[in-house]
């Protein structure tokens, strides 16, 4: 089942400016909402109840695809020698310095056809390279994410769950994911029952997101870079620059990322 349409939006901005917005008081977190869809429907209003709920000042980025990415992986494996050989490198430059700084990811994307949308799906082909298997960034080690979908139906557990399987192969040590089923074609037409429990809900999120104690590597996280880094050393990486990259960081030799 799909998410009703909403507000569409057009690109207005072509600097290299993230976007960053100071909201409220206290700490200080950055956070980066990836949207999957150019429209504020039910998955963005849900969004936006979370990014209310969280405590402290912030300062968020926020993206809309495929208005900010508009491209598809070509499959040429140019990455894997240097992110900047990518062909739409250009277009990816700034939403790739942004998920580097953030503390907090957000990605949203709608169910279409119990999936996660295409330019959610497109977004995550074009960033392969930061998986553990070639080239993650260090940075992704300490990092929190959320990953909301909405359906009118069925579905919206199932795409967020394959998103955040991307992210924890990106190695973020704490993926959550919130999926609900809204029965209705807009989130004007959710009924006022509906909209608290979602708001009861954004809520709780919140509170295991605004935590500043440093995240830890969980064991499967941990397994995944043993593994990994076990291919790299018998030369079984997908090219010989991958290799250098885990030399040079020094994760052949017994640094870890999240230390």
């Amino acid at each position: 089942m799909c998410e009703a349409e909403g507000e569409l939006l057009s690109r207005t901005d072509e600097t290299e400016n993230i976007g960053w917005k100071k909201r409220a008081d206290g700490e200080l977190m950055k956070i980066v909402l990836i949207h999957g869809q150019s429209h504020r429907g039910s998955t963005w209003n849900v969004a936006n109840i979370l990014l209310q709920e969280l405590e402290g000042e912030k300062e968020v980025g926020e993206f809309f695809l495929p208005r900010d990415l508009n491209h598809f992986c070509l499959g040429c494996f140019r990455c894997l020698e240097g992110r900047e050989m990518c062909p739409f490198w250009e277009e990816k430059r700034l939403l790739d310095r942004a998920v580097r700084e953030a503390d907090l990811l957000i990605f949203t994307t709608p169910n279409y056809c119990m999936m996660p949308s295409a330019p959610m799906k497109a977004f995550l082909d074009l960033n392969f390279v930061n998986w553990m298997a070639h080239k993650p960034y260090e940075e992704m080690f300490h990092k929190r994410a959320v990953v909301i979908s909405t359906a009118a139906g069925a579905g919206a557990g199932k795409a967020a769950a394959l998103v955040a399987d991307n992210l924890e192969n990106w190695g973020i040590p704490k993926v959550l994911t919130y999926g609900v089923s809204v029965n209705a074609m807009g989130f004007h037409m959710i009924s006022e029952k509906k909209k608290e429990k979602i708001k009861k809900d954004m809520s709780r999120l919140a509170r295991k997101l605004s935590s500043h104690k440093k995240v830890k590597a969980g064991i499967r996280l941990r397994f995944r870079f043993w593994f990994y880094g076990s291919l790299q050393k018998a030369n079984w990486g997908a090219s010989q620059s991958e290799k250098e990259y885990w030399k040079n960081k020094g994760w052949l030799t017994g640094t870890k990322p999240w230390r």
